[in-house]
């Protein structure tokens, strides 16, 4: 199954996506008389059945993709949790010493845009890389599981485009909160695919691109330390809630500039961009 939150002029909302368009949940909820929860992040958190995957299939409301505007997947989740240098090749690019285990920052919600939107350069940085990475999102409560068990905990993945201002990591390590969470800097979208959409999710390909030029790519079963082992990794950290983020690191970092294109693609999971512009 394969959701989304569109915008329209009722705000953002979330949608089903099928075979034949897009299904916005409201328009299940009024067809079939159901009381789906119509934000992702709720959807999330009730349990996405695939009931609804059902519903959005007899619906006939079917939205063209081409006509959609689609919006991050969710605007407040808990906790975004990013990992750096975890495939050993963008460790040997930033000459920086191989972490033996998961080098994890926070990142906040006012990040957060959505597919299209614009990242905006802050004047405070004169060096911001993007890196597309793919992302974890939690579906069940989780404290302290094993690796074995994370796999039942996951909802899905989603694509993700990830900003440093690299410059202002460079004069102190210190300062990587800072250097993480301009406005802008995490882009998520434009679907949340679940788990049983992906077959094997170490055999996926992610790849930075940059004004439809590949940066880097790299394969999942190249991360040091891989989607299931960082889900219970953290869950002996924190208690990991439905919704939550984890951000499983790039395979390279692209230095952006005003009127490029960022973009992240995902083998068989789809394809984020978002323009570029020099705040002033």
């Amino acid at each position: 199954m394969r959701l989304c939150t569109i915008v329209s002029e009722q705000g953002e909302q979330a949608a089903v996506v099928t075979a034949e368009g897009i299904v916005p949940v409201e328009a299940i909820n009024a067809y079939l008389g159901k009381a789906w929860a119509t934000d992702l992040h709720d959807m999330i958190e009730e349990g996405l059945s695939p009931r609804i995957a059902d519903d959005a299939d007899v619906t006939p409301v079917k939205l063209d993709p081409a006509s959609v505007r689609f919006g991050p997947l969710y605007r407040h989740p808990r906790k975004i949790l990013g990992i750096g240098l975890n495939y050993r090749d963008h460790a040997a690019d930033l000459d920086a010493p191989y972490p033996t285990e998961p080098a994890s920052f926070m990142k906040c919600d006012n990040t957060i845009i959505g597919p299209g939107d614009v990242i905006e350069l802050p004047p405070e940085s004169e060096r911001v890389t993007a890196e597309a990475e793919i992302g974890v999102v939690i579906g069940k409560t989780c404290r302290c599981i094993t690796e074995q068990e994370a796999a039942s905990y996951i909802a899905g993945y989603c694509l993700i485009i990830d900003m440093t201002a690299e410059d202002i990591l460079q004069r102190n390590p210190r300062f990587l909160t800072r250097s993480k969470n301009f406005d802008t800097f995490f882009s998520f979208g434009p679907e949340l695919i679940t788990t049983d959409e992906v077959a094997d999710v170490l055999k996926v390909k992610v790849g930075t691109w940059k004004n439809g030029t590949l940066h880097r790519e790299n394969v999942v079963s190249n991360m040091a330390f891989p989607p299931f082992y960082l889900v219970a990794f953290h869950s002996h950290v924190a208690t990991l809630y439905p919704g939550d983020i984890i951000s499983t690191g790039t395979p390279g970092a692209v230095v952006i500039e005003d009127g490029d294109l960022a973009q992240c693609r995902i083998d068989g999971l789809g394809e984020l961009s978002n323009p570029v512009r020099r705040r002033r």
